[in-house]
């Protein structure tokens, strides 16, 4: 099976070949194992006076960093992250990767159309609006629905992409931000209507929050995504308990806990990857990764440390 496939495969609890699918989100790691800056640490200012072919070869340069890193770990999947803020470099880029792997990879990109956990310098003026004005939210997210659906309508039929990941982030560790009327009110109708669009035009979509997602947990499975990331053990989340909660309506993605991989002893760290693998995997429906995502900072050897442990535990008999 291709990665491709068993990432299709786990969305629709199907029977897998082999590996457990396993991606992630980001790699930050690049300079490490590539020598090569993450895309999402390149800056392309002077992109418009390049010429043609030295587009090119940037665009080839970001493509090799994605799929190689995808190719050395084993991946299914592959997010790609194009900090270029130009369609048509977007979509060449799609191209190229296309072109270095052909199917191997499950293709995807950034897709929310939700409000997230806004940042301080504007988390007053957001939970204002939240109560003294809703409908100005409201009309955000509407605008950004229609733009994500008409930006998935114009990769329709290319074959590039295979799907998005919906990358806004509702929870702390304790708790989620929005209360869940709030949740109810604000969030859930743009992205229903995003996942429900996306769906219409054949596409998957993976649903990323971090942090407690338990008090919301059953409207999140309600806006019907393919997958829900990344089942996070820092915010208390057991993987074994969502997996009974959720069944088959969703697949879940995740939850090697990314502190223990950071800052835990290499036994701890062992323990948590291989009581992933054990609580994930039972039933298919589950796709192996960090509980974010392989972020600057944290070891290489640690992440080589659950890769070896997928290699050697994560195979379906």
């Amino acid at each position: 099976m291709t990665g491709k496939e068993k990432m299709i495969s786990a969305f629709k609890h199907e029977r897998i070949e082999g590996h457990v699918p396993h991606f992630e989100l980001v790699f930050f790691l690049t300079m490490e194992v590539l020598g090569k800056v993450h895309p999402n640490h390149r800056r392309y200012d002077q992109w418009n006076q390049m010429s043609t072919i030295e587009k090119e070869l940037q665009l080839a340069d970001l493509a090799d960093c994605h799929v190689d890193i995808a190719k050395k770990y084993g991946h299914s999947a592959i997010f790609v992250h194009s900090p270029i803020n130009d369609f048509n470099a977007q979509k060449r880029l799609l191209e190229i990767i296309r072109e270095k792997s052909g199917d191997e990879f499950f293709l995807m990109l950034h897709g929310d159309a939700t409000h997230s956990i806004p940042n301080g310098d504007y988390m007053t003026e957001f939970s204002i609006r939240m109560y003294e004005n809703p409908e100005s939210l409201k009309e955000e997210s509407k605008a950004w629905v229609e733009h994500g659906l008409d930006l998935a309508g114009k990769y329709k039929g290319t074959k590039l992409l295979d799907g998005f990941a919906l990358c806004s982030d509702y929870c702390f560790n304790i708790n989620p931000f929005f209360t869940c009327e709030l949740f109810e009110d604000l969030i859930v109708p743009p992205l229903s209507a995003v996942i429900t669009g996306y769906r219409e035009m054949g596409y998957y979509s993976i649903k990323h929050t971090d942090g407690n997602i338990m008090p919301i947990l059953d409207q999140l499975i309600g806006c019907k995504p393919d997958a829900l990331h990344s089942i996070d053990p820092q915010g208390g989340v057991d993987l074994a308990e969502v997996k009974r909660i959720v069944g088959k309506k969703a697949a879940l993605v995740g939850n090697v806990n990314c502190g223990l991989l950071q800052t835990g002893t290499d036994e701890e760290a062992r323990d948590d990857i291989l009581r992933a693998l054990n609580e994930g995997m039972p039933g298919g429906g589950y796709i192996f990764s960090t509980s974010n995502c392989v972020f600057t900072g944290m070891p290489l050897a640690r992440y080589e440390l659950m890769h070896k442990l997928w290699m050697e535990h994560g195979v379906y008999n």
